[in-house]
């Protein structure tokens, strides 16, 4: 019968992910490679969030070490399983002819495939979020996971943020139309359950309205097409993700959607028009650098660097800006906001550290961050500032993120029914009919 107490043996990616990981596995003991240990200390030096995470697990393990370290590892904590750091061993000969001994993983590899001839009474389990080694973990007759703690349950059943009320009593979209344009919650069906801050189409057959429901008060309100900075909204969910963003007691916003949906013109519009309640208003959004080279490697000075990943930034504001004339004060009034730096277009790792106080706070691009970034930048807030996060969850850079695991997911999932909170989901795209037809087909 096998031993019920299982090995996990980690990779370095799930340390840089999250550095408490090591509390989430129970009464389970935890192998941790000396080659792993060896791959976090380049780690230690940096201020991006896997840095902080590499020096943060490396405190943990020295403050839970005794003498008797590498003999039968030290106990975590109370109800929880042991963990020890497993020496080098020389390659296996069942790996030796397909793996080489220059990478880390094929060390892990390794290190998983001798406990398993040690302990065959046990269930030795590889945790690694890159799904190559998941791979050749299989294809060697090992265990391989995902490191899945911070998982949303399934991308499809997420949280929309808007909904269609088809069939509604007349009587209530005329008392919608009527002064003062809302209803008591009361009337409707007793079996919808509604979110703050959540949107609805409410129709019959003669009449519909757009609707949101208002925590404060709760009541269902009418809520009327709107302009941000000269940008219409073209459809309903667009006027919806206005609602959300210029609503100054909704200080979290997240809108997710395919390329074109007019997730970030909308967030910038909407930053502009209620530039007077902010002192700043902050683009930002992660590099995520190509072949896994980081933005040293470019040519030129640190602007020249990052110029590049900010583009798509300076493109929506090109775009709101191109509606005026040169001549125009709200074309000149852009620039002007660039010139004085209250408004900015910057990579997220320069923001880190930094206290956001009366701060209009964009993060494009948010699908792909950590769960445990999100938690950063948000914790950052200061009073008066309102953040928005948007992104494309089917659309990630991050080698180690999926639909599941990345940030922008988890932040709408644990923020669902929140008062200050606000999500809206777009699906129809705006940018032309051959961007659409290319997203749908191809």
């Amino acid at each position: 019968m096998p031993h019920a107490n299982r090995l996990y043996v980690l990779d370095t990616n799930v340390i840089l992910h999250d550095s408490t990981c090591i509390n989430q596995f129970h009464e389970h003991d935890i192998v941790l490679p000396i080659s792993v240990l060896e791959e976090l200390d380049r780690f230690k030096k940096g201020n991006e969030s896997i840095n902080f995470h590499a020096r943060q697990f490396v405190r943990t393990l020295d403050s839970l070490s005794g003498e008797a370290f590498f003999d039968g590892g030290v106990k975590i904590g109370e109800n929880k399983g042991r963990i020890l750091v497993k020496l080098e061993q020389k390659l296996h000969e069942d790996l030796s002819l397909n793996f080489s001994t220059a990478k880390t993983d094929h060390h892990v590899l390794n290190c998983a495939y001798y406990l398993v001839k040690e302990h065959p009474d046990r269930e030795v389990i590889i945790v690694t979020k890159d799904v190559n080694l998941r791979m050749k973990a299989k294809a060697l007759g090992l265990i391989a996971q995902d490191y899945r703690t911070d998982h949303i349950r399934d991308v499809k059943l997420l949280y929309a943020g808007h909904r269609k009320f088809d069939d509604v009593a007349p009587e209530l979209v005329d008392q919608l139309y009527a002064e003062p344009g809302e209803v008591d919650y009361a009337l409707f069906p007793s079996s919808v359950q509604v979110q703050p801050n959540e949107y609805f189409i409410i129709r019959n057959a003669k009449k519909s309205a757009l609707a949101t429901y208002d925590p404060e008060v709760q009541k269902i309100k009418r809520i009327t097409r709107m302009s941000a900075y000269g940008i219409e909204p073209r459809n309903a969910e667009q006027t919806f993700t206005l609602h959300a963003l210029l609503k100054k007691s909704i200080q979290l916003v997240t809108i997710s959607g395919k390329a074109g949906t007019g997730k970030t013109l909308l967030a910038l519009a909407a930053a502009l028009e209620n530039r007077k309640d902010y002192r700043q208003i902050f683009m930002a959004r992660p590099i995520i650098p190509l072949s896994n080279r980081d933005i040293g490697y470019l040519p030129g000075d640190v602007h020249a660097k990052i110029d590049p990943y900010m583009q798509p930034l300076y493109d929506n504001l090109g775009v709101i800006q191109n509606q005026f004339p040169e001549t125009d004060k709200r074309n000149k009034l852009i620039r002007e906001l660039l010139d004085f730096g209250k408004l900015v277009i910057t990579p997220l790792a320069y923001i880190r550290g930094r206290s956001l106080v009366d701060v209009y706070f964009i993060v494009d691009e948010a699908q792909n961050l950590t769960p445990h970034e999100i938690k950063t930048i948000i914790t950052r807030a200061g009073d008066g500032t309102k953040m928005v996060f948007t992104g494309d969850m089917f659309q990630i850079d991050h080698p180690y993120l999926n639909s599941y695991s990345n940030g922008l997911a988890y932040l709408i999932d644990k923020m669902q029914g929140q008062n200050i909170f606000a999500h809206i989901n777009l699906e129809k795209g705006v940018r032309s009919e051959l961007a659409e037809l290319a997203s749908n087909l191809l």
